[in-house]
């Protein structure tokens, strides 16, 4: 009985006795959150467009930014790197769409998830390839990026912010703000539920599906190329980051498959959660909670909300 009170509720203890800690750790989950929430927002885009669920994404994230870095290491100057990186995002969208989604248009869901499923293996090797299979230390000095730490004393101790943090957290929140306004408002926008909504009733009205996937496809290279900057500048650029990209899969289940917003507050519960989950009670049940628990948090909601929180539930009448 005692072990269960120490593991319920001391960790609550500790919030009250050192909130300067619960502060830092919970902003270390929110900056996480957005960029899972930047890596889900990929996956929502790209099905909300053509129903295909984009296994990709996550190497998506790693090849964006090795191919930034790549550029830089060979004597490109770093503001040009990424506009050059842009434009390699472009063109794998037009492939992308030329090559992989127009000879399987009709095809069943599961032919274009593998089609992706090889995209990803394809991107994997094309990198190894090009660009070596070695970790990268990303270019946050010559993009400008921000770096040190921001103190301050609060809640009676001192709460210390990463300046790169802060600045990560700006730009996925503009990013993810910039393109709900973009995808709801525009013109773009409206073509694009069109053709969430039905693929043939979008064709009836003149919308072109081969425009509406090449902009869907980069736009998520663009999101991106920016989760792959700021995570390699958390970290070394290296395959590894796809693995953190699975990270999105839980913040789909819990925001649901075709929502931004979803995508957005998915990111964030899992974000915090994992981080206040591993800094309070990870260290009574042995440690690296982090590579579970967001993956036990989506079994929850398959089991009592399948549909994720923003998701609509599918009626099937008999």
């Amino acid at each position: 009985m005692d072990i269960l009170y120490k593991i319920l509720l001391d960790p609550f203890v500790q919030m009250g006795t050192a909130p300067d800690l619960f502060v830092q750790t919970l902003w270390e989950g929110m900056v996480g959150g957005m960029l899972y929430a930047l890596i889900a927002l990929g996956f929502v885009l790209i099905f909300k467009a053509s129903g295909v669920f984009n296994f990709a994404q996550g190497i998506m994230v790693v090849f964006a930014a090795l191919t930034l870095v790549g550029l830089y290491n060979a004597g490109v100057p770093a503001f040009l790197a990424l506009g050059l990186t842009i434009a390699v995002m472009f063109a794998l969208a037009f492939a992308v769409e030329r090559i992989v989604l127009r000879p399987l248009i009709n095809q069943p869901d599961i032919i274009l998830f593998m089609a992706t499923f090889g995209l990803t293996y394809f991107l994997i090797g094309f990198g190894e390839f090009v660009f070596g299979g070695d970790p990268k230390v990303m270019i946050t000095e010559q993009l400008h990026l921000p770096k040190g730490t921001v103190t301050y004393k609060a809640f009676g101790g001192v709460v210390s912010l990463q300046k790169l943090d802060i600045a990560a957290a700006i730009i996925a929140s503009i990013m993810v703000t910039g393109l709900a306004v973009f995808f709801s408002k525009t013109r773009i926008g409206r073509a694009l539920r069109a053709v969430a909504d039905s693929h043939s009733a979008a064709l009836s009205v003149g919308i072109s599906l081969e425009q509406i996937w090449v902009i869907v496809w980069f736009a998520a290279g663009l999101v991106a190329l920016v989760t792959g900057i700021m995570w390699g500048a958390r970290s070394d650029v290296s395959f590894a980051l796809d693995v953190i990209a699975l990270k999105a899969l839980p913040v789909l289940i819990l925001g649901g498959l075709t929502s931004i917003p979803g995508a957005i507050v998915g990111g964030l519960i899992i974000g915090v959660g994992e981080k206040l989950w591993e800094f309070y009670w990870g260290p009574l049940v042995g440690g690296g909670t982090d590579a579970w628990f967001a993956f036990v948090i989506a079994l929850v909601f398959l089991l009592f909300r399948p549909q994720g929180l923003f998701g609509e539930r599918i009626i099937e009448r008999v």
